[in-house]
């Protein structure tokens, strides 16, 4: 009967964590759809890429202190906190009277996402033997893939059809309730001491990761990437990441201490999970306006296409367990490179013009791939250390995986521009017909009626070029992921405490 309550309390409590990260994963993209309803009541078009990325910003910035407090102060209370920061900052972006107010109320549910994200992980290392972890991993990686299909098509149902506020208000009752079942039947074992709080530390990482982050979301955007902005801006960030290692190094408790680094097995989970999160932008980024331009495809079958992404992965996290108990966790992520670098090629290899079948298989293959990824590094990070350690490894991996998602964004962005680019200055010598000026207007001159098909055709090729380009891209981080795994041992050093575990 003891067992049976306990399997029920933990049920309930992984249903809220399911839930909370639902929300926090939603509200990545459940704008996106509903863009036209939002400036058209709060005008300032030109600010709504701050939407987005301010999200991203405060979300992925606070990770590693929320992780470095759930292990300070325990993760219930930090937990139901910034769920508690997440739904204010929901309710107050649902009252916003203008573009600049809804993108300050963005960066308050950032802030509270921020913690969900760093706290529901580590919970789950808490939570779960280290056999068992793979299946609950599965399940929240399941969640997110849920959420990039059912984001993007809520948000526009609710914009059109009720009010584009909605798109905020109904994260209030699931959050609440989720709130609940944390607070009744979550217990956790955490002896109060006098924690050492590393203030400078904090604010050095902050600021650090704010201006990496930032110099990255606007780079290519707002100025060119070789300008004396960026330079200004990547030369801030330089100084501030020497600044946080000579205090960290120096700090009683550091926020982000250097042992992340100093463990073989840590350092190769981080570097690979960086990686990974580079190969995941470009696809998520380009493949829908590949297979709405290139093949026609109207937005909700190329957003299915990509979802099918979302199929592979929870699949291979929650199979993961049985694979990396039996061979160990850095060869279960090796394979998981190799789907990696299979699901690269094969798009390459793929007879032109694509199979529609045949690029969902492989987008299929890429997610199992991640999957095998980030299930075994995670859970193999958790391993190696105790319970006062983990929210800091657990933040760390998070924190490396976002940085290497928004380095993507950049990098895959400029990849893809400069392949059109080029194709437009070589433009004049194989068409007399008039070309796009510029790469921001290739979709709009694409899409025009007006347009001759010669133009149309020769810009459908020119979009196909530059996928190629992001996936020989892709090949080549993959490639990368692999290697650096091999800076982690065969066998990771699992913890005193995890081997009681199981």
């Amino acid at each position: 009967m003891q067992d049976h309550g306990k399997k029920r309390r933990r049920g309930l409590v992984l249903a809220a964590l399911m839930a909370t990260m639902m929300l926090a994963a939603m509200d990545t993209t459940i704008v996106s759809t509903a863009i036209p309803q939002i400036v058209s009541d709060l005008g300032g078009f030109g600010l709504f890429s701050w939407v987005f990325s301010i999200y991203l910003l405060a979300q992925t910035v606070t990770i590693p202190i929320y992780g470095k407090l759930s292990d300070l102060f325990g993760r219930k209370p930090v937990l139901i906190g910034s769920t508690v920061v997440f739904l204010i900052g929901s309710a107050t972006s649902s009252l916003a009277w203008n573009m600049t107010s809804l993108i300050v109320f963005r960066a308050i549910q950032g802030l509270g996402a921020g913690g969900a994200m760093a706290t529901i992980s580590t919970l789950a290392g808490d939570l779960y033997s280290v056999r068992e972890r793979a299946a609950v991993q599965g399940w929240l990686s399941s969640v997110w893939g849920i959420a990039a299909i059912t984001g993007p098509l809520l948000g526009g149902a609710l914009a059109e059809y009720v009010s584009w506020r909605w798109i905020f208000l109904i994260n209030l009752p699931v959050g609440i309730l989720a709130i609940a079942l944390i607070h009744l039947f979550l217990h956790e074992k955490f002896e109060k001491g006098h924690p050492r709080i590393d203030y400078a530390g904090a604010i050095l990482v902050l600021a650090a990761a704010s201006t990496i982050m930032f110099g990255l979301l606007e780079g290519g955007q707002s100025w060119a990437w070789v300008s004396w902005q960026s330079l200004s801006i990547f030369a801030l960030a330089a100084l501030l990441v020497i600044a946080t290692v000579w205090v960290e190094s120096r700090a009683s408790a550091p926020v982000m201490p250097g042992w992340l680094w100093r463990i073989p097995a840590l350092a190769g989970s981080n570097l690979a999970g960086a990686g990974m999160g580079l190969v995941m932008m470009a696809p998520n980024s380009y493949l829908p306006t590949f297979l709405q331009s290139v093949h026609a495809m109207g937005a909700i079958g190329a957003g299915f296409v990509l979802g099918c992404m979302s199929i592979g992965w929870p699949t291979a996290s929650a199979l993961s367990g049985r694979l990396y108990m039996r061979i160990g966790f850095r060869d279960s992520a090796v394979i998981g490179a190799g789907l990696m670098i299979l699901g690269s090629v094969a798009f390459l290899l793929l007879p032109k013009p694509q199979p529609i079948w045949a690029v969902a298989l492989d987008q299929v293959i890429l997610g199992a791939g991640f999957g095998l990824i980030s299930t075994p590094l995670l859970v193999g990070s958790q391993s190696v250390i105790g319970w006062n350690q983990r929210g800091v490894v657990t933040g760390a991996i998070m924190f490396s995986r976002n940085l290497g998602q928004s380095l993507g964004a950049a990098l895959f962005g400029a990849v893809f521009n400069a392949a059109i680019a080029n194709r437009l200055q070589t433009a004049s010598h194989s068409l007399d017909e008039p070309m796009p000026s510029n790469v921001n207007s290739v979709i709009d001159v694409l899409h025009d009626a007006n347009t001759p098909e010669s133009v149309r055709a020769w810009l459908r090729d020119s979009i196909g070029i530059a996928t190629d380009h992001l996936f020989w891209g892709m090949t080549a981080l993959s490639v990368f992921v692999l290697l650096v795994l091999f800076i982690a041992p065969r066998q990771f050093p699992v913890h005193a405490e995890e081997q009681g575990k199981n």
